[in-house]
């Protein structure tokens, strides 16, 4: 009887929440890969800095071909926007990042990848629902709060020259 109740006891025992969570945690940390902090900066600032250079040789380029340099500017960023796009819609933009990590995240291509990944997630559930609806999940609370930000800036720029103190 006292097998019983050692084993009624540890049945309890196990299925409280705290030696859940512990024995979670022990699977957790068993199963999830060790990575080097130093590997992934050294990864992440040479994948960055390629799509940087990539930048520059656009621009660069563009100015061979006799375009002055704010319009060779400007199509350096329709560049990497239309590779971004298309590296996302070939799969290949995600194993990149898996890569490299936040050497991705060069603003231009890490934001036109977070456009472009959920259109193409949700495109099998239509035009409107799908794409037209979760287009911007990502990359909508960006939007709002870059605007927001700007617009209240604008507002105390406005202030400011209004008061002569800029």
């Amino acid at each position: 009887m006292s097998a019983e109740k050692t084993n009624i006891k540890d049945v309890i025992e196990e299925r409280s929440p705290a030696k859940r969570e512990e024995k979670y945690n022990e699977y957790v940390k068993e199963n999830t890969p060790k990575k080097s902090w130093l590997l992934n900066l050294c990864k992440a600032f040479v994948v960055g800095g390629l799509i940087c250079t990539l930048g520059q040789l656009f621009i660069d380029l563009y100015g061979m071909v006799g375009v002055d340099k704010e319009t060779a500017a400007l199509y350096n960023t329709l560049s990497l926007i239309f590779l971004s796009i298309l590296f996302t819609g070939l799969n290949l933009y995600q194993k990149l990042a898996n890569f490299a990590g936040a050497g991705t995240l060069v603003p231009i291509t890490g934001f036109a990848n977070s456009v472009a990944a959920p259109a193409i997630e949700f495109k099998e559930e239509g035009q409107v629902f799908g794409i037209g609806c979760k287009i911007f999940t990502i990359a909508g609370p960006v939007i709002l709060y870059g605007v927001v930000c700007s617009w209240g800036l604008g507002i105390l720029y406005w202030l400011g020259k209004m008061m002569g103190i800029v």
